[in-house]
């Protein structure tokens, strides 16, 4: 996988180039009521979302929006920060979008943009007012939106653990040599986080102990669920909740520790969108009921009494972008690197 470092630095300078130079200026939704707004979406009749969320939980998106707009044909691609970051910002400074709407979890990026103004454009749907969403603590400079957390915590092969596993200390079982999944966090800010909270919470030598375990080291956590499900590796103290996989049957199972890791995802309407309308009503939708249940099957949810949801995604703090800058980033892989593959 292409690795691209965002970071809070890089990301604001990016910011302030692309808000002064940049030729994002398509137009905003219609002036108006919010049935002009939702008639002239119609009229555009496709959009498009960026998100790094699992794939299921898209297609459930897709498909709950898809029965309440008909004339709306959504689409996504779904991709790592990373990955899609780029994207975003080659759109942006090109006047020239693909996405509609983004799903965004890197702090730094988030911070420097809702700040900026340079990339997104002011929701406007009716939802975002609702008392249960608590527009004041859930809405950035009323552009950028709570729409999930993601939550991590243990997950486990069933046949292999029959017992399962209650904190990350169980991890530490020789039993388990060669058989932990780990994702590697080289350039992503919000794996930096969740490796320096386990240490944080577990102990300095956390780490140092799996490593003696040899673990098995995976690009993404979805990539470490699936290495689970094969029986590649039987245990990981990095999964999101499983619940997708738990009610497909896959032979597996996953806890909360007490004290888990999570990271907010953020989302906006983009200033370079071409359908303008479409994606203010696909924002508005992201914060429904309906459109909650279908995003947050195994997340944390910006609804309360969401089902499927594992917390509330206003619980789970955002990491502090001052302690992901590029530097730090870039220090705390390498020391991943030299630990898990020198």
């Amino acid at each position: 996988m292409t690795r691209f470092l965002v970071a809070s630095v890089a990301a604001a300078t990016a910011l302030s180039m692309t808000a002064c130079g940049g030729s994002n200026d398509t137009s905003g939704p219609v002036e108006g009521s919010w049935d002009d707004v939702v008639a002239a979406a119609n009229a555009e009749g496709s959009v498009m979302l960026y998100s790094s969320q699992k794939p299921a939980n898209l297609e459930a998106l897709k498909a709950a929006f898809t029965a309440k707009y008909p004339d709306i044909a959504m689409d996504f691609v779904r991709g790592a920060d990373t990955e899609l970051l780029p994207r975003i910002e080659t759109e942006n400074r090109t006047g020239s979008g693909t996405a509609d709407v983004h799903m965004v979890t890197d702090a730094a990026w988030i911070t420097a943009a809702s700040e900026s103004g340079a990339y997104s454009t002011e929701v406007v749907g009716p939802d975002f007012d609702a008392a249960d969403y608590d527009r004041s603590t859930s809405v950035k400079n009323d552009t950028f939106f709570l729409s999930s957390a993601a939550v991590f915590g243990l997950g486990w092969n069933t046949a292999a653990v029959p017992g399962g596993l209650t904190t990350p200390d169980d991890l530490l079982n020789p039993d388990f040599r060669g058989r932990i999944g780990i994702v590697d966090p080289t350039g992503f800010a919000s794996y930096v986080d969740l490796y320096r909270h386990y240490a944080e919470t577990y102990g300095a030598d956390y780490w140092d102990r799996i490593a003696e375990l040899q673990p098995r080291v995976y690009p993404s956590a979805l990539a470490v669920a699936q290495a689970l499900t094969s029986g590649e590796v039987v245990a990981s103290p990095m999964v999101q909740p499983l619940v997708t996989e738990v009610e497909a049957g896959a032979p597996v199972d996953w806890a909360l520790p007490e004290n888990p890791w999570g990271t907010p995802w953020y989302t906006h309407v983009l200033s370079a969108s071409t359908h303008p309308n479409a994606a203010q009503v696909l924002a508005d939708f992201m914060v429904t009921p309906e459109g909650q249940a279908a995003l947050n099957n195994g997340y944390a949810a910006a609804l309360p009494d969401i089902p499927g949801s594992v917390e509330r995604a206003q619980s789970i703090a955002s990491p502090d972008p001052k302690d992901l800058t590029s530097e730090r980033v870039e220090q705390y892989s390498r020391e991943w690197t030299q630990l898990f593959r020198g």
